[in-house]
């Protein structure tokens, strides 16, 4: 599936975070190692899927549509209050449309639990 970001800084702690020969550790700085490394593997496994579907029916991180001003998006579980937020390109987010989904962009990094709505990585 193909990656996109949703703003400059998004995708630069990515790219970092993908650049093993190069990597300035940009995101582990940023959010930790633990999280970095639990982060780098959740995009690797949407990446590897052939589809958004696809990836929703393997149940990996915990993949669960959001409501209010993130309707159109997904959390998928770094850590127990952290989620990865990421949009489907897609018409809409019936299973048949999200079949066809094979590209998504990564929103950011937000921890939402506990009456907090907090964007890590906005």
């Amino acid at each position: 599936m193909e990656i996109n970001y949703d703003n400059a800084q998004v995708e630069k702690l990515f790219r970092d975070l993908n650049d093993v020969k190069n990597s300035r550790n940009l995101l582990q700085k940023k959010i930790g190692k633990e999280k970095a490394i639990a982060t780098k593997k959740r995009k690797n496994q949407i990446e590897a899927s052939t589809n958004f579907q696809a990836y929703l029916d393997l149940h990996i991180g915990n993949p669960h549509s959001l409501t209010g001003n993130l309707a159109s998006c997904y959390a998928v579980d770094i850590n127990a209050h952290i989620r990865l937020i990421i949009k489907p390109i897609s018409n809409d987010l019936s299973a048949e449309s999200l079949k066809l989904c094979t590209s998504v962009i990564i929103r950011g990094i937000m921890e939402y639990h506990g009456g907090k709505d907090e964007w890590i990585i906005p």
